[in-house]
C-alpha cells in the first residue's frame, strides 16, 4: 500500500477522532464538573443521529433544522439528567452509573421502538455529497467539511472555557465547589448549564456525525465505550486532553485496521491499558 493509502486513512482517523472528540468532551465536561459517571452519554449521541435521519432532505437547510431540534433536545436532556443525578452525588459514582445505565437502556428500547432495529441512512446534504481526489482516491467532501466544522468546534470549546466569564465560573466550580459559592457564584445553576452544554455537544457530535456513524442499535454503546477511553487517556475533567485522546483513538482505530487488521482489536485495549498502569491514580484535572 502506498504512502498516499495510508495518508487518505490517517485522514479518516482525523473524521473520526474529530468526531469522538465532539461526543467525549461532554463526557468529561459533566464529570468535571458534577462528577457523575454518565453511562446515558451515547443515548445522546444517537438521538443526535436519528435526528440526522429525520431531517435529512438534501438540503443545509435540514441539517440545520437537524442540528436546531437536537440542540435544544440535548439541553432539556442535560437538564433533566442534572437533577435525576444531583440527589445521588453522596452516594459516588456507582449509583450514577447504575441510574444513568438504566436510562441508556430506557432510550435504546424506545429508539428500537419508535425506529426500528434496522441501521438507517442519514445521508449528507446534497452541496457536500461529492468528493474530491486525493491521488488515486476519491474523498468524501462531506468529511473534509466535517474535520473542518469539528476543529472549529473543539477551539469554540477550549476558547469558552478559558477566555470567558462562564468557563471561570465552570471552571471555579470544578477546582472548589465550596470556595465558589461562598463567593457568590450559583454553582447549581453552573453545574447544571455545564451539564446541559455537555449534553448539547453529544447531540451535535450524532447530528453532524450520522453520515460518518450513522444511527442503529449499538452504536450508543460503541460511542460510550470509546468516549470512555478517550477520557481515560486524555484525563477527566481536560477538554485539551480529551481532544488528544480522541485524535490518538481515531488513528488507532483507523491506521491500526488498515496497518495490522489483525492484531487492530488489541491494540486500542493495549493503549489503554499502557494509560492506566502508567498512571493508574489519576485524578481529575482542572477544565
Amino acid at each position: 500500500m502506498g504512502a498516499v493509502t495510508y495518508a487518505v486513512t490517517a485522514l479518516d482517523g482525523l473524521a473520526f477522532g474529530l468526531l469522538l472528540f465532539t461526543v467525549a468532551a461532554g463526557l468529561s465536561l459533566i464529570f468535571g464538573v458534577l462528577d457523575i459517571l454518565n453511562l446515558a452519554h451515547g443515548s445522546l449521541y444517537l438521538a443526535g443521529a436519528y435526528c440526522a435521519y429525520l431531517f435529512s432532505d438534501g438540503s443545509l437547510a435540514g441539517l440545520a433544522a437537524a442540528l436546531a431540534v437536537g440542540g435544544l433536545a440535548g439541553a432539556a436532556a442535560g437538564i433533566v439528567l442534572a437533577a435525576v443525578t444531583r440527589p445521588l452525588t453522596r452516594y459516588g459514582h456507582l449509583a450514577h452509573a447504575l441510574a444513568t445505565l438504566g436510562i441508556a437502556f430506557l432510550a435504546a428500547d424506545a429508539f428500537t421502538t419508535v425506529f426500528g432495529g434496522a441501521p438507517l441512512p442519514a445521508d449528507p446534504p446534497d452541496a457536500l455529497a461529492g468528493s474530491v481526489r486525493l491521488g488515486v482516491h476519491g474523498y468524501p467532501v462531506y468529511r473534509l467539511a466535517f474535520i473542518a466544522v469539528a476543529a472549529v468546534i473543539a477551539i469554540a470549546v477550549h476558547l469558552i472555557i478559558t477566555r470567558t466569564r462562564a468557563g471561570a465560573l465552570v471552571r471555579a466550580t470544578v477546582n472548589d465547589p465550596a470556595m465558589a459559592a461562598a463567593t457568590g457564584v450559583p454553582t447549581g445553576l453552573v453545574q447544571t448549564a455545564a451539564v446541559a452544554g455537555g449534553a448539547v455537544l453529544a447531540v451535535t457530535g450524532g447530528v453532524l456525525g450520522a453520515p460518518l456513524l450513522g444511527p442503529a442499535p449499538g452504536v450508543d454503546t460503541t460511542v460510550l465505550v470509546l468516549s470512555l477511553i478517550v477520557v481515560v487517556i486524555g484525563g477527566a475533567g481536560s477538554i485539551p486532553g480529551t481532544l488528544a485522546g480522541a485524535l490518538l483513538v481515531g488513528q488507532v482505530q483507523t491506521l491500526g485496521a488498515l496497518a495490522a487488521p489483525t492484531t487492530a482489536p488489541f491494540t486500542l485495549c493495549a493503549v489503554l491499558l499502557l494509560v492506566l498502569t502508567l498512571r493508574p491514580r489519576q485524578a481529575v484535572r482542572p477544565i
